[in-house]
């Protein structure tokens, strides 16, 4: 006979051996397809908390929208840089992220101290954050915003080969290409399309810092990959802030009796608190929750359409443009975003029991 529930449509039949009277369930639904979950899955899912899975074109907008948010802060923090020492700006902002998310951490979980190795892993991963960050905010005030999101894009590069050798992800041929076509794409904007600076090796000091940063925050999406336990990205987001503001207590420790605090300006407030809320909070949901679906080269290729970001952020503030000789690897970047991503359709990996039900959490 057949079992209607749920708008869920079951076979219901005895077994043929076995226990008598036992009863197996079979779902109409078995292949799973890009962005797919059958019935029978979703129902253990449900079961298991009721938390569902997101489809595919959910995840790569939630990433579009991270993209988003994290090409203002190129502008916003260039913006403000000039106005606190960036271990201290940092630490503003993340003991604002944490204030501002602690009440969510509360009301959909209470709050409980997690294990000490478990509180470790959280603090490598904010070691990488907190490490770039700091970079990001010196490395602006000798370098524009943009030099910086083109050198970002070379993260995804590097964060490729952390994941092929502590993850064992496979690339592919398709995903090497577009890393390497990155990678030359931002090599051509930090020598602005020079191949006598390129040949000198000739970058300034703010490019310098940056690139160092960026080592750092390739291993960002690796580790978060590797040290999630199945906790819900909310407790994970919030330690997560937590062992950053540890480690800028650290480096701002001798600096913050100097700072005079009633002498910075309101837009370097305004600057911290919208990098607070959205470029912190809202960016680490979003990534992390992201990261487990689709892998953490695939995330961090998003990190190529930055400098297309950046570039009209820019021009619609009235900087202007950058020079012609730049434009040529700014296009390069933005293009290898789109042949990352081939193929993700059939590759992604929908949360189970390694990361299941993080969209609902």
């Amino acid at each position: 006979m057949m079992l209607l529930k749920k708008q869920r449509i079951f076979f219901v039949f005895r077994a043929s051996s076995g226990r008598p009277g036992a009863i197996r369930k079979i779902s109409l639904a078995k292949r799973r397809g890009p962005g797919i979950l059958c019935p029978m899955t979703q129902r253990n899912n449900e079961e298991k908390g009721g938390r569902r899975n997101l489809p595919l074109w959910g995840v790569h907008g939630l990433m579009l929208l991270a993209s988003v948010i994290v090409s203002t802060s190129f502008t916003v923090g260039a913006a403000i840089t000039r106005g606190l020492d960036p271990a201290v700006l940092l630490l503003v902002r993340y003991v604002l992220a944490v204030l501002f998310f602690a009440p969510i951490l509360l009301y959909k979980h209470g709050f409980t101290l997690p294990p000490v190795r478990q509180l470790c892993g959280y603090g490598a991963i904010s070691g990488a954050t907190v490490g770039f960050f700091w970079c990001m905010f010196e490395s602006l005030r000798y370098t524009s915003a943009l030099n910086t999101s083109v050198i970002f894009t070379l993260v995804p590069g590097i964060s490729g080969i952390y994941s092929f050798v502590f993850l064992k992800e496979r690339l592919g041929r398709p995903r090497l290409v577009a890393l390497f076509l990155g990678m030359i794409g931002a090599v051509w904007v930090i020598f602005r399309g020079d191949i006598h600076r390129l040949l000198a090796l000739d970058m300034n000091y703010g490019d310098t810092i940056f690139l160092a940063g960026c080592f750092l925050m390739a291993a960002y999406t690796p580790l978060v990959k590797r040290l999630h336990r199945q906790e819900s990205m909310v407790v994970m987001t919030f330690w997560v802030l937590c062992t950053g503001v540890a480690w800028l207590l650290f480096l701002s420790a001798p600096r913050l009796a100097t700072v005079d605090w009633q002498g910075v300006e309101l837009r370097v407030w305004t600057g911290i608190i919208y990098l607070a809320v959205f470029s912190t909070i809202v960016t680490f949901y979003l990534t992390h929750i992201s990261t487990l679906y689709l892998g953490p080269t695939r995330v961090m290729a998003y990190s190529y359409f930055y400098p297309a970001f950046v570039l009209f952020i820019d021009w619609s503030l009235g900087h202007g443009l950058p020079p012609a000789a730049m434009l040529p690897g700014v296009a390069v970047v933005t293009l290898a975003t789109v042949v990352l991503q081939r193929g993700a359709a059939g590759q992604m990996a929908p949360p189970n029991s390694e990361n299941r039900g993080l969209a609902g959490r």
